[in-house]
């Protein structure tokens, strides 16, 4: 019941790395899949999440502009394009997949969670 995640690595502040996550052969064609990060706070962030069913997207304002998430409802995929990597983007990014709410993410405590993956953005 896990979505799979790929992508992610150590990459130079400006340049870009492709994360990828295929939704669990379970999940709803309505699901929203999402990437979030843990941060320094006790919650995962919610970074950008796309909902399978009609396309809707979300991005977190520090993302916005740089990130661009896509995804494709036959497959339950969805990619995250990130560009213009800064170091303050370090850290371990999961994949959600699950019902989502005003701003097309799952909700986290009723998700689905990744094993997640670690991005390293160097100066």
């Amino acid at each position: 019941v896990q979505p799979v995640e790929s992508g992610g690595g150590l990459v130079q502040a400006g340049g870009s790395l492709t994360l990828t996550c295929t939704a669990s052969e379970d999940a709803r064609s309505f699901y929203s899949i999402g990437w979030f990060r843990q941060g320094s706070g006790p919650n995962r962030e919610g970074v950008s999440c796309f909902s399978l069913d009609d396309g809707r997207t979300y991005y977190a304002p520090s993302v916005k502009g740089r990130f661009t998430i896509s995804g494709n409802n036959s497959t339950k995929t969805v990619y995250l394009q990130m560009n213009d990597l800064r170091p303050e983007d370090t850290d371990i990014y999961y994949c959600a997949q699950g019902v989502g709410g005003a701003t097309n993410c799952p909700y986290p405590s009723l998700a689905d969670w990744g094993q997640g993956t670690q991005i390293t953005v160097s100066e």
